[in-house]
């Protein structure tokens, strides 16, 4: 598996696509940096711009991967190497590519303005910290999408549609949602809506973390009260974890059963 790993690892940062990912997070901290005196709103438009953009490319690499490398695979199928070892390999290469030229384009910047030195840097490591699940979210997500459907343009097709949904309908019908049930209790129904989107519960953990909850409107005193806690910190974050866990868990199993 690790051969696997070290080969995609080192052929997509070989690639022109990973060199152009980062150095548009090397420009874009640098300007951030240079343009806003309040460490905090740079952090904060990171945040808009991380939580919309790792996710499309993580979906978009992880799609184009898999089907880029299909023949490569199917000749590794053939030699005496367990399914679930390339597969693995291959997902292990992409999604920690697209995460070390995320932590690396963001992280120069803020080393070269000495921020590492203020409290700011906590608030730094938690945009990165969910910047890398949602690389390793929807990459596993990506690749199961990919595992499913042998026709690539459907296989891109829903995996856009997938992340399309939880980048920005999936909000629209939380909002509606309360709108319609605004007589009723909707705390609960908050909570869990939120944790089912890892879009949504990362930028909840950031806001929270910046302390402007007052943002996440309608429902903002329930995550205040709820996710403000260490206790809600360590669960969300177990969240993010299963996020994580379950789409390797079905990409494994998916690759065992899988008659290519």
């Amino acid at each position: 598996m690790f051969k696997i790993l070290k080969y995609s690892f080192f052929d997509l940062m070989r690639s022109r696509w990973s060199y152009v990912y980062f150095m548009f997070y090397l420009l874009l901290g640098f300007v951030l940096l240079f343009l806003n005196n309040d460490i905090s709103k740079a952090v904060i438009t990171l945040m808009n711009i991380i939580i919309v953009l790792v996710p499309l490319i993580a979906t978009i690499f992880g799609v184009m991967y898999y089907y880029n490398s299909k023949e490569f695979t199917e000749l590794l199928l053939a030699q005496p190497v367990k399914r679930t070892s390339i597969f693995l390999g291959q997902y292990l290469g992409v999604a920690g590519s697209l995460t070390l030229s995320l932590i690396f384009g963001l992280g120069i910047p803020f080393l070269c303005y000495g921020l590492f030195r203020s409290m700011v840097i906590w608030d730094f490591a938690l945009l990165l910290v969910v910047g890398g699940f949602l690389t390793m979210i929807f990459t596993a997500l990506a690749f199961n999408i990919s595992l499913s459907n042998e026709n690539k343009i459907k296989g891109f097709g829903y995996a856009v549609l997938m992340w399309l949904f939880l980048a920005v309908i999936y909000d629209g019908i939380f909002l509606v949602s309360l709108i319609v049930f605004e007589e009723y209790p909707l705390d609960n129904f908050s909570l869990a809506a939120t944790m089912l989107n890892p879009i949504d519960l990362s930028r909840t953990l950031i806001l929270l973390k910046l302390d402007i909850s007052a943002l996440l409107g309608y429902t903002g005193a329930v995550f205040k009260q709820f996710f403000g806690t260490n206790l809600g910190f360590l669960v969300s974050l177990g969240t993010l974890i299963l996020w994580t866990v379950l789409p390797i868990s079905r990409l494994m199993l998916k690759s065992k059963r899988k008659d290519f």
